[in-house]
């Protein structure tokens, strides 16, 4: 009989999984000054990239720069193992502008490794969790599978696709969390049996191919930006050299395959229950719903600088293997390819968001967060910035601080925690610009002038990277006075400069602030006419010229915000039954009870809360606005 081992010290936080949701929780735990304890099944796939080699794309880069901004790692760790580099959606607005860079995969994780390894106040070990420890209604600890205990005041579940993880190639299934490693069952049945409510949701991933098997001759090759920018706001900038990605397509043929191997598809044939992602489909799920399409794109990433491996980006697939081994080679390029590894899918359990607060925390048990996929997300930056806060809100509880909650009107981070609790999900949530109302205003440029403040507050940031954004808000400050006051005469030589520029002449004296407004006319065209000094940082300039020609949009959004911010400070009382407020309806009630909003604005945004709702709980709040002074008093 296996004997009990409690490890002698109780910890402050413990962190449950080490991807990208469980290393940015320890570290922030860890940096508030919490001793911390990371639990890892296996040491060596701390930070690994389970699926594409890539991190940031659309909002998703505007998700890493506040990680950033609030003194997270992933962005410093793209920057030092990043292999290619590239702002997406640079013809349009800068409220949609992306950052995304491939990785190496394995630098990546060990950069990550390393970086927690150097972490003061925080022990990494490994083991597997397999139960939840709880008292009364209280998280004290989390028990392994080898019935080693360790006692926390906190604790953080960040476990990925490993709960009751189910792989599938073909009608061939078997329990993993990733290829090659194997699933965490027991967290899902404590946590069944603590009275969470369970989901199933499934995700897929490529075949991996050998890069010296590709013709890459025939392909479109896609290089990086020629001066790649960095995620971190600390960062000094990207001096590695970048490997270039390629595209090319699958075509009739390849489709007519897919078709062949749908009667064995775990998809298709009722295998698996878990819900897909949207806007994520397989290859065979992009035949079949789109069978007018003739082809689809596929981008050739290289794995890192030290292997043949690749990402072929476009054909997730759970296809048989016989299947999978036609279709990648009906590709142009790929007609000799060898697979390193299958593709396949993936089954794993989730909590439904609902049942967490805004800070993470769950509604049920005191000091037990949930981060990343468990909540019904996917991606590495949302699990990342879930991470992040989770870690942030635990070590504060323990201190007796003030919980740390961003609003959708402040970040991405805040827009993607308040859709998880306030609409819940149930199929993978990713983040989109299309999310954030107020966009315009979290662009991914921006996220130090918005965030780092608040991280330095907490203490998570440094001070030299503070002192070095008060020195850039200084420099736009000054330049943006400048501009304003600058007078453009119509002179002989301006008007000539105009006219080049396809710009309307002037017809008397304005200020350069005006002159900038023009779209045809940008900064860099001015530095050209001498009209503004060459020694402003580049970053300083960006943010400037996006102030002066947004001007107009940028007042109207910061109305709306000022609406929105009326709406989140009418906060709403605690109450048991939702029934005990006259004139709800049956269904509102069943909602409310089941989110439990604290603000009027939170109210607003679940789904079927209709206006006259709206109105009797601020009616309501009204009443008992005493009640929540002494509360928060």
């Amino acid at each position: 009989m296996d004997t009990m081992f409690c490890y002698p010290e109780t910890y402050d936080v413990t962190v449950v999984g080490a991807g990208h949701a469980g290393y940015e929780a320890s570290l922030a735990a860890a940096k508030l000054g919490c001793h911390t304890l990371l639990l890892t099944m296996n040491l060596d796939t701390i930070g690994l990239m389970s699926c594409n080699p890539a991190i940031g794309g659309l909002a998703k880069g505007q998700l890493v720069k506040e990680i950033d901004a609030l003194g997270g790692i992933m962005g410093k760790a793209i920057d030092a193992t990043g292999i290619q580099f590239r702002v997406l959606n640079t013809k349009k607005g800068p409220a949609v502008q992306s950052s995304r860079a491939q990785a190496d995969r394995q630098r990546y994780r060990l950069w990550v490794k390393q970086a927690l390894e150097s972490v003061k106040n925080l022990d990494i070990k490994q083991g597997l969790v397999e139960r939840v420890l709880v008292k009364e209604t209280r998280v004290i600890g989390v028990e392994t599978s080898i019935s080693e205990r360790f006692f926390a005041r906190a604790v953080i579940l960040a476990p990925g696709t490993f709960l009751n993880g189910l792989i599938h190639i073909g009608l061939t299934q078997f329990p993993a969390g990733r290829l090659g490693e194997m699933p965490a069952t027991g967290v899902s049945h404590c946590l069944s049996s603590l009275g969470f409510e369970i989901g199933r949701l499934k995700t897929g991933t490529t075949p991996r191919l050998d890069a010296r098997t590709i013709d890459f001759d025939v392909m479109a090759q896609q290089p990086g930006d020629r001066c790649p920018k960095p995620f971190s706001f600390s960062s000094p900038g990207i001096s590695q050299d970048q490997i270039p990605c390629y595209i090319t397509y699958t075509n009739s043929k390849t489709h007519e395959i897919i078709r062949e191997g749908f009667d064995r598809s775990p998809l298709f044939t009722g295998i698996i229950q878990g819900t897909g992602a949207r806007y994520c489909p397989s290859i065979e799920d992009k035949v079949r719903r789109f069978p007018e399409k003739t082809r689809h794109q596929i981008f050739i990433e290289p794995e890192g600088y030290h292997t043949a491996e690749v990402y072929p980006n476009g054909i997730p697939t759970s296809l048989p293997l016989d299947i999978q081994i036609r279709m990648v080679r009906s590709i142009k390029g790929l007609e000799s390819a060898e697979l390193m590894r299958p593709g396949y899918a993936i089954e794993y359990d989730f909590v439904n968001p609902l049942q967490i607060k805004p800070t993470l925390e769950t509604k049920t048990l005191d000091g037990l967060y949930f981060a990343g996929q468990i909540n019904g997300t996917s991606g590495y930056e949302e699990a990342g910035a879930q991470g992040l806060m989770a870690g942030i809100n635990a070590a504060l509880k323990i201190q007796g601080a003030k919980p740390f909650i961003l609003d959708r009107s402040e970040a991405y981070i805040g827009v993607l925690i308040d859709d998880l609790v306030t609409k819940g999900t149930l199929e993978p949530y990713r983040m989109f610009t299309s999310r954030a109302e107020y966009r315009l205003m979290l662009r991914e440029d921006n996220a130090d002038c918005r965030l780092m403040e608040k991280g330095y507050d907490l203490g998570i940031v440094d001070k030299d990277d503070f002192d070095n954004l008060q020195f850039k808000k200084k420099l736009i400050a000054e330049e943006l006075a400048r501009i304003e006051t600058t007078k453009i005469q119509p002179t002989d030589e301006i008007q000539n400069w105009l006219q080049q520029h396809g710009s309307a002449p002037l017809k008397g004296t304005l200020t350069l602030k005006e002159l900038l407004k023009r779209p045809e006319v940008d900064y860099s065209a001015c530095r050209r006419m001498h009209l503004a000094p060459e020694n402003i940082p580049d970053e300083v300039i960006e943010q400037v010229e996006i102030q002066i020609k947004y001007d107009g949009y940028i007042q109207r959004q910061q109305h709306l915000i000022e609406k929105f911010k009326k709406m989140e400070k009418t906060k709403l009382p605690y109450v048991k039954n939702y029934n005990e407020v006259p004139g709800l309806s049956t269904e509102v009630v069943e909602k409310l009870n089941r989110v439990r909003p604290a603000s009027l604005g939170q109210a607003s945004r679940i789904s079927g809360i209709t206006p006259a709702a709206i109105s009797i709980l601020m009616i309501y709040a009204k009443r008992r606005e005493p009640e929540l002074r002494d509360m928060h008093s």
